[in-house]
């Protein structure tokens, strides 16, 4: 016990001296390689970002990924100054003397503080935890002071952008065919701001806003009419209890559920730690653009939910669709626009990155918190089998038609690859 009080005594000066410290330390020189070490302290700050947005019964998603994609960002650049081996290498001053765990940690906390004040004492406890294996001394201090810097890059960045809203917002009634109307028991809107969120990579929310919904009287919609119909209605006879259960596998939201598969695969691959580092800025960069994506052409587009669509087909100048007052989806309809499906975006915009990292064809085990039971795992012999898969889900689970999802895997596709392609590249070589 004495033994432990004295480390916290000793951790908690390291600390106050670090706020402290001057900024303008210069190392006497600059690594030339990437760090090697232990990639715990990403997995753990991971799980401290999801703690802080609320567990896993929070309710706002996208100011969760928004968060996710924040603390990543915050820790890569605090640990590529340290040992520059990607783009950019001039968003940070260097520091090769600089403790990584303790700049990374440093990075992650004081984002989290800064979005989520009323959670420091969580995260103070969090930061002391994650130092304990890092020796108190001019290192830990000048890591803790590049990643507090790294911190208020990110934070500057985003300050203002208005992600701290009220998301709930009312939304006027229609009767006009193909609309969007609430679907109970939401009676709002969610986020309509979040169209114009500033993107983390992109250029503008609309860069690759979907092309436009089959029309009412098509095939096609008809096609995916009849589909969401009988598979995803909560009495459904034609779903088959694989369905059923991937339909609720996959429920959760996206951003826990890809976070995730990423820490089981960099954990099983004993990826280092920059190279982790990377992966989840990549990742979560990726995750939030698709969201402020699919929100742009959503509220573009305001098209119906199946629900809606099929209870009141009766108004929809198809005579081949016929309504069901009565039908219900399998699981709740979220309350937003159904085209395109943001969970198939998100979905494969995370399978793009982790192909990128590791290969596409790359097994992995799965968990969700949807699960049905919870104890259940599902098996995958690629990220791509895996994204379809979670795209499809929605269909099963009655709250998307399958155009939405199919467009939502290739709005997915763009980003994701437009993410991997135009940011956090490897540096040049000979570049100063």
């Amino acid at each position: 016990m004495k033994k432990s009080f004295t480390l916290t005594l000793l951790l908690s000066a390291a600390l106050l001296m670090a706020f402290n410290s001057p900024t303008s330390v210069r190392p006497q020189c600059i690594a030339e390689k990437p760090l090697v070490q232990s990639n715990q302290v990403i997995i753990d700050w991971n799980m401290v970002a999801l703690q802080a947005c609320g567990g896993i019964t929070y309710q706002h998603a996208l100011l969760a990924s928004h968060t996710y994609a924040m603390v990543h960002m915050a820790m890569f650049f605090a640990l590529n100054a340290i040992a520059p081996t990607y783009q950019p290498d001039d968003a940070l001053r260097k520091d090769a003397q600089a403790a990584p765990v303790a700049a990374a940690a440093k990075a992650a906390h004081d984002v989290l503080a800064g979005i989520f004040p009323e959670k420091l004492p969580m995260l103070d406890s969090a930061l002391i935890q994650s130092l304990t294996k890092v020796p108190v001394g001019e290192s830990l201090n000048r890591g803790l002071a590049l990643g507090g810097e790294a911190a208020a890059v990110v934070l500057k960045w985003r300050d203002g952008d208005g992600a701290m809203q009220n998301p709930a917002v009312d939304v006027a009634a229609s009767t006009e065919a193909g609309v969007y109307q609430t679907v109970p028991p939401f009676t709002f809107v969610f986020a309509p701001f979040w169209r114009t969120m500033k993107p983390f990579g992109l250029k503008q929310p609309d860069q690759f806003r979907s092309l436009p919904h089959p029309t009412l009287n098509s095939t096609v919609y008809t096609t995916a009419f009849d589909e969401v119909k009988a598979v995803g209605s909560i009495v459904s006879q034609t779903r088959t209890p694989d369905q059923t259960a991937y339909a609720k596998f996959w429920y959760e939201f996206s951003e826990i559920g890809w976070n995730r598969i990423a820490r089981t695969v960099a954990a099983d691959r004993k990826l280092d730690l920059l190279a982790t580092a990377r992966l989840f800025a990549l990742l979560n960069m990726a995750m939030a653009d698709a969201y402020i994506s699919g929100w742009d052409a959503k509220f573009h587009y305001n098209f119906w939910r199946p629900y809606t669509a099929i209870r009141g087909a009766a108004t929809d100048g198809n005579a081949a669709t016929s309504p069901d007052p009565a039908w219900e989806p399998l699981m709740p309809t979220p309350p937003v626009q159904d085209y395109p499906s943001t969970h198939s975006a998100l979905g494969n915009a995370a399978a793009v990155v982790l192909a990128h990292v590791f290969g596409d064809k790359t097994r992995f085990i799965a968990t969700s918190t949807t699960a049905d039971p919870v104890t259940a795992t599902r098996s995958f012999s690629s990220f791509s089998q895996a994204a379809k898969e979670n795209a499809d889900s929605r269909v099963m689970a009655g709250i998307h038609f399958r155009f939405s999802c199919e467009a939502g895997l290739e709005l997915g596709r763009n980003v994701g690859q437009w993410t991997v392609h135009n940011h956090l590249r490897p540096r040049l070589v000979g570049a100063k």
